[in-house]
């Protein structure tokens, strides 16, 4: 458990995957946890569970891309659980295609959800941290800011999160804020499923050439990335701030 019990996170994309393993993981140490996603059914049968096992959590549906939305969903999680002062900006969408084939509406969108979402909602969240003198920000990045082909808007976007956060380190800082970004390399999620599918390889397959080509030779999962993030978040990361950290497996430059 958490030495602070009353301290309130909110987690993006908590509807399924990485998010909701996050969500579940910041439960457990003791978080109260709004959970936020476009998907409501998943976020308020995600805070179900958690108050099920005892924790306190609440599930809003938003489209992080919308500031009004954003307002309304992170003051609804002040009322009912208090003010939050650990954010998890974890949403994403893919819409993967080779350069001459990309649409704007898949540049825009992605770029949208992914760095538009995260600046609304850390400048919405950071109210309640700097007037609490305490507060953590995790953004997710991914190792295809090294670049990844058919990625173009999302390795854009992944590295634009990494120079968000440093600059948020920067800015916080002296409120006692941390920011930090978790670069995960293949997870298995529904997200990479669908990538196997659309290139006609079954999960198990794709998987399997996945962690043939990491040193660890297995391919993470959603709690490997909720383990660092539990971290984090923690008071023992106090002096950690404006990291990309890599969850891959294995190196990375």
């Amino acid at each position: 458990m958490t030495d602070h019990p009353s301290r309130v996170a909110i987690v993006t994309g908590a509807g399924r995957g990485i998010g909701a393993a996050v969500a579940n993981r910041l439960a457990s140490d003791g978080f109260a946890v709004g959970l936020l996603d476009l998907d409501e059914t998943g976020v308020k049968q995600g805070a179900e569970a958690i108050v099920a096992e005892g924790g306190k959590a609440v599930g809003v549906a938003l489209d992080v891309n919308d500031a009004a939305q954003v307002e309304a969903a992170v003051t609804r999680v002040a009322e009912e659980l208090g003010a939050p002062t650990v954010l998890i900006n974890n949403a994403g969408i893919t819409r993967d295609n080779l350069l001459f084939k990309m649409t704007e509406q898949d540049w825009d969108s992605v770029l949208g959800v992914h760095l538009k979402g995260s600046f609304l909602m850390t400048r919405e969240v950071q109210k309640y941290q700097t007037r609490e003198k305490w507060g953590r920000i995790v953004n997710l990045s991914s190792t295809s800011a090294l670049g990844n082909r058919g990625q173009v808007n999302y390795s854009a976007a992944k590295a634009g999160m990494q120079g968000f956060t440093k600059t948020l380190a920067i800015e916080l800082g002296k409120f006692n804020v941390t920011a930090n970004a978790i670069a995960p390399g293949f997870i298995a999620t529904d997200m990479t499923a669908a990538t196997a599918e659309r290139i006609g390889m079954s999960f198990e397959d794709f998987k399997a050439a996945a962690a043939s080509q990491i040193p660890v030779q297995r391919v993470g999962t959603p709690d490997d990335i909720a383990n660092l993030a539990s971290f984090l978040v923690s008071d023992g990361a106090g002096f950690i701030s404006g990291q990309v950290i890599y969850v891959a497996g294995g190196p990375k430059d």
